[in-house]
């Protein structure tokens, strides 16, 4: 890993579920519009490696965390809670902590879909700038690109409302864009998305 990565690279802690999945694609179309690096688990389709340890690996390599915890809620199925989310969030704020060098520089962003409802399942982390987002895409790349263009030194980032547009022409593109590799919408990984938004975001800004 170089220091300039770690500088861009921005660890996505968020539900990997279809009901997050609009969400999800704001959140790294986001990123890259703003000259970042998205980062999460799902880049890397590995059996052989432990998650826990994948996301310390992640977190290790990423200056910048963005953690979801809007799905902290019981499970239909088992009618226990969904903690991953927060043992992530964990995480990232020990090596922030305690961590040497570089770890020390790290910066994060707290989201949740309303304002106020983590106190009722995590109030240790009140004092931290939590962010709702109301499960909006739209408002969720604002928040995005308002947290990054002030942690940047670089230059003045596009503004969401511009982040927004550009988000909705690449949706709109994209099913004759997965016509020409030929791959179906639904069969794209986090990696495929991920170029996509690359190279449409070359093409067309």
């Amino acid at each position: 890993m170089t220091k300039k990565h770690y500088d861009y690279n921005v660890f996505i802690n968020c539900p990997f579920d279809d009901k997050y999945l609009k969400l999800r694609k704001a959140l790294v179309f986001a990123i890259f519009d703003c000259g970042f690096i998205p980062r999460c688990a799902l880049e890397e389709d590995n059996g052989a490696n432990v998650r826990v340890g994948k996301i310390m690996q992640l977190i290790k390599e990423s200056k910048f965390g963005l953690h979801d915890i809007s799905r902290t809620e019981l499970d239909s199925n088992t009618n226990l809670p969904r903690f991953n989310m927060p043992l992530e969030l964990g995480v990232f704020l020990g090596a922030m902590n305690f961590g040497v060098d570089e770890q020390k520089e790290k910066n994060c962003l707290i989201l949740d879909c309303e304002p106020y409802r983590y106190q009722a399942f995590i109030s240790d982390i009140a004092g931290h700038d939590i962010r709702a987002h109301n499960s909006d895409p739209e408002e969720l790349i604002k928040l995005v690109r308002n947290w990054l263009n002030d942690a940047s030194t670089d230059k003045i980032i596009p503004g969401g409302r511009e982040i927004v547009r550009r988000f909705i022409a690449f949706e709109e593109d994209l099913p004759t864009i997965c016509a020409a590799v030929p791959i179906d919408i639904d069969e794209l990984t986090f990696n495929d998305y991920a170029q996509l938004i690359s190279e449409w975001l070359r093409k067309n800004t």
